[in-house]
């Protein structure tokens, strides 16, 4: 059955939806997206500061909504500054609008 699935083909909005949904699967990610749309941008210390968790924890949900192409960071030695990725995100928002639409 695995070998089925496999080898079926998706277009690209369904895995992008796949994607973005995977990574809204942690409540600590939606928190950080919800915490990043409502600034310019943050350093991970600054997301330290405000969630009861470790760096270590942080930059690993960091990097998952990054890895989806949800937010972006850019380096700025020795931090990384992250940002809602917006035209991504807009992708997402409409996605999930026509998924549940």
């Amino acid at each position: 059955m695995k070998r089925y699935l496999e080898e079926i083909e998706y277009c690209e909005e369904t895995v992008a939806l796949a994607r973005f949904a995977k990574a809204l699967g942690h409540p600590t990610r939606i928190k950080i997206l919800k915490s990043l749309e409502s600034q310019a941008c943050c350093y991970t210390g600054d997301l330290v500061e405000e969630f009861p968790l470790a760096q270590s924890t942080i930059s690993q949900h960091l990097k998952e909504l990054k890895e989806a192409g949800l937010i972006q960071g850019e380096l700025n030695p020795p931090r990384i500054r992250y940002c809602i990725h917006k035209e991504n995100w807009e992708k997402a928002r409409k996605l999930f609008g026509e998924f549940f639409h």
